[in-house]
């Protein structure tokens, strides 16, 4: 029977549905192809499936070229699968290995020029449908994930003669848009997932060029995770499906806030540590100068001691000029007698009125020497404001004084 069909039938190429795919761990492929008919169980060994340049899952309609054949231990018919591609590939896969060899060789997918995204995004622009699910589940990401950033929808139709043309003209006014947060910090472009023919908007070479060119990051979600386009290689960043593309793009405000906690910690213990250091620093200083006060009663005895040595030194003065003037005495005839006694006199009333000046007798007497913090007299009122320190020279020490008010 085996013969038979092979040599009636084979080889034979069959268009319908995937269903029922697996991959063994040899590698070898088992799946049924389906359409409104009927279906037909198929086998692709693994040197076959090595050759196939896509995931292949459940729900793609294909055409595979292969043989008939009869599975012996069942009796059932099957189809070795020899080539497999997705059902109106040939010439559009082909078209697409073309462009994207174009594109690459512009330095479109060129690494160098990929540029990071944004740590913390204010403004989201998302290009897509707004009919598509793709929409729904960019929204509920960014909701769930982080509420505060804005999001601003740019619409365009994602499949379709004009999905081109509309994709280009939303990203160019994503560019310029300047919303109530201010500019958008970066795009998402994100669809559905479908076949190559429904993505082909994404491989149009006009979508591709402005994605590149786009002033702003773009990042793309375009279909599953196995689904590439042309736009996922010149985009800043590609995500494998429109929920993830939203993930990149906004950090989960819990981490956030952990982060904004831990800065928080280190610029607290930071100036913690300033202040405490600053202390430190005040207090030496503080140590070193000492109490105003004591530097005042230092000055003041100071001055006690040099009143003291100038007294001291006007005394002795005074006996040696008596002592003088005695010896010129007893040797100067009558008439200078009587002008040295004149002159005894003159000296004897200076010096009762140097005596006068003797600051030590002017104490005596109940008055007082002032100085204000500095040191320095106070003479005047106006010296002594309300509130300051001065000091009082007494007779026997100094008095520490405050001014207060009048009337007070």
């Amino acid at each position: 029977m085996a013969d038979a069909l092979a040599s009636r039938f084979n080889p034979v190429a069959v268009q319908g549905e995937i269903s029922g795919f697996s991959r063994a761990a040899s590698g070898h492929c088992y799946f049924s192809l389906k359409d409104d008919a009927g279906q037909l169980r198929c086998a692709m060994f693994r040197r076959a499936a090595e050759q196939v340049g896509f995931a292949v899952r459940d729900g793609q309609r294909v055409q595979v070229q292969g043989r008939l054949d009869v599975y012996g231990p069942r009796g059932d018919l099957q189809l070795i699968v020899e080539s497999l591609r997705l059902a109106g590939q040939g010439s559009l896969y082909e078209q697409f290995l073309r462009l994207k060899a174009a594109l690459q060789a512009e330095g479109l997918f060129d690494a160098e020029r990929k540029r990071p995204l944004p740590v913390q995004p204010r403004h989201i622009g998302v290009v897509t449908s707004l009919g598509a699910a793709a929409l729904r589940d960019v929204v509920t990401a960014l909701r769930r994930r982080a509420p505060h950033i804005a999001v601003t929808v740019f619409p365009a139709s994602v499949q379709g003669a004009q999905a081109p043309a509309e994709l280009v003209a939303a990203l160019a006014t994503a560019a310029v848009h300047r919303g109530p947060r201010g500019a958008c910090d970066v795009l998402l472009l994100v669809r559905g997932g479908g076949s190559l023919e429904d993505l082909w908007a994404f491989n149009d070479a006009a979508v591709v060029r402005a994605v590149a060119a786009s002033p702003l990051p773009v990042v793309v979600g375009v279909g599953h995770e196995t689904d590439f386009t042309l736009a996922d290689f010149a985009a800043d960043l590609r995500a494998p499906t429109p929920t993830a593309a939203a993930e990149l793009c906004a950090p989960e405000r819990r981490q956030r806030e952990l982060e904004l906690e831990r800065v928080q910690s280190l610029m607290r213990r930071g100036v913690e540590s300033a202040l405490d250091q600053r202390a430190q620093r005040l207090d030496r200083l503080a140590a070193h100068l000492g109490r105003p006060s004591g530097r005042l009663a230092r000055a003041a005895e100071q001055l006690t001691r040099s009143q003291g040595r100038l007294h001291k030194s006007l005394e002795l003065a005074l006996r040696r000029q008596t002592w003088r003037l005695e010896e010129l005495q007893s040797r100067l005839p009558p008439a200078v007698h009587r002008g040295l006694h004149t002159s005894t006199l003159r000296l004897q009333r200076a010096e009762n009125s140097l005596a006068l000046l003797d600051p030590r007798l002017v104490l005596q007497r109940g008055y007082a020497y002032l100085t204000d913090a500095k040191g320095q007299a106070v003479t005047s009122v106006a010296q002594a404001l309300p509130g300051a320190a001065v000091q009082a020279m007494l007779a026997d020490g100094v008095l520490p004084l405050r001014v207060r008010e009048p009337g007070t």
